[in-house]
């Protein structure tokens, strides 16, 4: 009984550690975050105001794009609020079952989600912006009267958009490889398209200012409202199928041979691996020799939990062991 303590304090002191490095984490994608806003809404005003000064769809339709990212950082920026309240002992108000433990685990992993909820509408977000550009480049084609061919002046913007959205997805790709966030990794990618749209929103202005072709504007706008259209319906993917509970085959794949070469575990029954935020946690049912002691496969289980911590970065891995059959051992 005094080892099971022993062992349920070090567990809980080794969930404590990895709690403190996930939230250290989430404070670092927060001031990337905050550079988000910033950078967004400097581009936004300018394209606004040279789009209007120059009379550019094209040029409009990507400041309506980068108005998209700030609106994505915001919400971003409130999932992981959320996710770092450890103060809290609910969410939204609903207390969650009794956490048996007392360590706080199960209801910070389930806090993580928000994160990814969060992500999810700056995708819904996205596609309906998209809609709008897009709305509003037919429009104008259809109409040849309201045609106009941009001024110059509204290379400027284009250029200066661009050169920003290189540098903003530069840093956000940084911080979401060198901090595993899904949020900054997001961004990256709205980030990355930002920048392409900012090109093609460059180009489209020269060509109508070269060829004198007043269609032309309109046209790019839609093509830039596909390009957004493309990198939410990417976000939006991503996100629902983490929060549907899907987790890679392949992952999957690799712990299950991970932890059959156990010499003492006969066959993985079954196993599911699970996302909260950028966690993974993984329930494992494992078929043993079925005249194997319970401390024996009590210690095996900590040894699973162990490995695939320390090969896989998983948190949190339950490992229940069942009797294997007869055939099941003669098949060893």
């Amino acid at each position: 009984m005094q080892s099971l303590k022993t062992h349920r304090q070090a567990e809980n002191a080794a969930w404590k550690t990895i709690q403190t490095q996930e939230l250290q984490k989430l404070r670092s994608a927060q001031q990337h975050l905050w550079f988000n806003v910033g950078a967004y809404l400097l581009i936004s005003v300018i394209e606004f105001y040279l789009a209007i000064i120059g009379h550019s769809q094209t040029l409009r339709a990507d400041a309506f794009n980068n108005l998209a990212g700030i609106i994505s950082a915001a919400l971003l920026l409130v999932g992981i609020f959320i996710a770092r309240d450890i103060d809290d002992d609910d969410l939204m108000g609903q207390p969650l079952p009794q956490d048996l433990q007392k360590t706080g685990q199960r209801l910070q992993l389930t806090r993580f989600h928000y994160e990814t909820v969060f992500t999810l509408i700056t995708g819904i977000v996205m596609v309906a912006i998209a809609v709008s550009v897009i709305y509003g480049g037919l429009k104008s084609l259809v109409k040849p009267a309201t045609q106009e061919i941009p001024r110059p002046i509204t290379l400027v913007g284009a250029a200066i958009a661009m050169g920003i959205m290189l540098i903003v997805w530069w840093f956000n790709r940084q911080g979401g490889r060198k901090l595993n966030n899904a949020a900054l990794t997001a961004a990256a990618q709205d980030s990355l398209s930002d920048a392409l749209t900012s090109l093609g929103t460059l180009v489209a202005i020269g060509g109508a200012l070269w060829f004198r072709v007043t269609w032309l504007d309109g046209v790019a706008s839609i093509v830039v409202g596909f390009f957004i259209l493309a990198a939410g319906i990417q976000i939006f993917r991503e996100s629902s199928l983490n929060l549907a509970d899907y987790f890679d085959p392949q992952a999957e794949a690799q712990f299950r041979a991970a932890i059959e070469q156990h010499a003492q575990v006969v066959r993985v029954e079954e196993l599911n691996a699970h996302y909260s935020g950028n966690m993974v946690t993984l329930d494992v049912i494992i078929a043993v020799d079925a005249h194997m002691e319970v401390q024996d496969s009590y210690r095996l289980g900590e040894e699973i939990e162990a490995q695939m911590r320390r090969q896989f970065g998983i948190v949190d891995t339950d490992v229940m062991a069942v009797p294997a059959t007869s055939e099941e051992q003669r098949g060893r």
